[in-house]
């Protein structure tokens, strides 16, 4: 590792300007998407030959508990030896030091990837589409709330009041003007994500009261879901730099809309570097309608990783921007399949189920298999939806259990994840769900205790 400053990318030699890094921090997703990992001074880093972190930070809930999914061996914590991508490092700018932030790859000791990695699930996924000859591109759009300050669980979530002092002047979709209600938060996301070595393709107001969206510019599907996972902790931290939260709950509060994770994808083959989903004169393909087809069938099964908590499935919400059917239209955002306007060369599919919650390994990993399985499967798609698709069959999962239910008999769809993986995710998130049922809420409270 003595040359490792040598393999900085560019923007983070930029960023550092001369300087020697202070610390360096080492760092994975969980099966959540939290960061996990240790940060040593960059002296220490430099001198290492490897990083080891015990496997169990994947059977960990998002509540700190655990789930019984360590298999065989029992629970006894082996180390994983992490590998760095240098490819990855970038800037940590909020913090007074110059701090460097790596991601990290998970391996076991005899040199195997780690299967229930979320990294290493989304290179497995998109290793399938290589052996075939083609290059899945995504494109990702990030849909969250600034809030006020919530330090107290048993309190509501209120979105953040911007310079007017007035909540609902953030309210108006795609407005300026909303946008400029929080001007100094949405500058210092402009500053770290230059300073990380980000291109952001745009920032519009959505339809909440304090709801934003960062549109992403298309590329490499782990190089994109990386960018959202730096990006989530990118913009909290400018939010707490003006006293106020961040939140990417996928439903924060109960009279606003829900926050999305839009999938775009296209298909490039590695042969002509050509969109796969369009033909020499311009038309769609059979793998066009395919991919579709197969995000109609599998989406049902992929729906734990798009929906991961309980409060993700309070998104879905007819009417209120969310798809409650497994519809597929050209520019219609009432359809859970969307096919927006563009060129030959660019056309793409959008999958509107995921929310902004999920883990962004996962919830592109699950994506690109569902329209892989629909290319390989040869699955045709219905017939295109005309109207306002709210009024459709609901098709989607409605809960947890109904959901790992869809997950647990789709075996091609587990297949392309990795039987192992999915074994330790339905683990570790009905253990979570668990959790939640132990939780009396404010509802029952207020409606059963005198009532029943």
């Amino acid at each position: 590792m003595a040359d490792w400053m040598d393999k900085l990318p560019d923007s983070a030699v930029k960023y550092l300007k001369g300087n020697r890094p202070d610390e360096v921090e080492c760092i994975i997703s969980d099966l959540s998407g939290i960061a996990r990992g240790k940060a040593m001074p960059a002296s220490k880093y430099a001198t290492q030959k490897q990083f080891y972190l015990p496997n169990s930070i994947f059977f960990q809930t998002i509540t700190g508990g655990w789930g019984e999914a360590a298999g065989e061996e029992g629970f006894t914590e082996p180390d994983m030896v992490l590998s760095p991508d240098m490819t990855t490092a970038t800037a940590a700018p909020w913090t007074a030091d110059w701090t460097l932030q790596v991601i990290h790859d998970a391996f076991t000791k005899s040199g195997e990837a780690v299967s229930f990695a979320p990294r290493n699930v989304l290179k497995r996924v998109v290793d399938l589409y290589l052996a075939r000859g083609w290059k899945p591109i995504v494109a990702p759009e990030m849909e969250f709330y600034l809030v006020a300050r919530n330090t107290d669980p048993g309190q509501e979530i209120r979105a953040m009041v911007g310079r007017s002092g007035r909540p609902a002047a953030a309210r108006q979709a795609y407005s300026i003007s909303a946008v400029d209600e929080f001007g100094p938060v949405i500058d210092d996301i402009y500053d770290f994500a230059e300073a990380q070595g980000f291109e952001i393709d745009g920032i519009t107001q959505e339809g909440g009261a304090g709801q934003l969206e960062i549109n992403l510019r298309h590329g490499s599907p782990v190089r994109l879901a990386d960018e959202v996972f730096y990006f989530k902790r990118l913009i909290r931290e400018a939010a707490l730099r003006h006293e106020c939260f961040a939140t990417f709950m996928a439903k924060p509060i109960q009279t606003e809309p829900g926050s999305a994770m839009h999938i775009h994808h296209s298909v490039i083959s590695t042969e002509t570097g050509e969109n796969i989903f369009s033909d020499k004169d311009g038309n769609e393909t059979p793998e066009f309608m395919h991919f579709i087809g197969g995000l109609q069938r599998y989406i049902p099964a992929a729906t734990p990783l798009f929906a991961p908590y309980v409060n993700s499935f309070r998104r879905y919400v007819k009417d209120n921007a969310a798809p409650i059917n497994l519809e597929w239209a050209r520019d219609n955002r009432t359809t859970a399949i969307r096919v927006p306007v563009s060129g030959a060369q660019a056309r793409r599919v959008e999958n509107r189920l995921p929310g902004m919650d999920c883990n962004p390994y996962l919830g592109i990993a699950a994506s690109l298999a569902c329209g892989y399985l629909g290319m390989v499967e040869g699955i045709e798609p219905k017939e295109e939806y005309k109207g306002d698709a709210y009024d459709a069959e609901e098709e989607i999962p409605r809960g947890i259990f109904d959901a790992f239910d869809k997950f647990s008999e789709a075996k091609p769809f587990r297949e392309v994840l990795g039987e192992e993986f999915c074994r330790v995710y339905e683990i570790v998130k009905l253990t979570e769900y668990e959790e939640f049922l132990q939780v009396i809420s404010p509802w029952e409270r207020e409606h059963l205790l005198l009532n029943v």
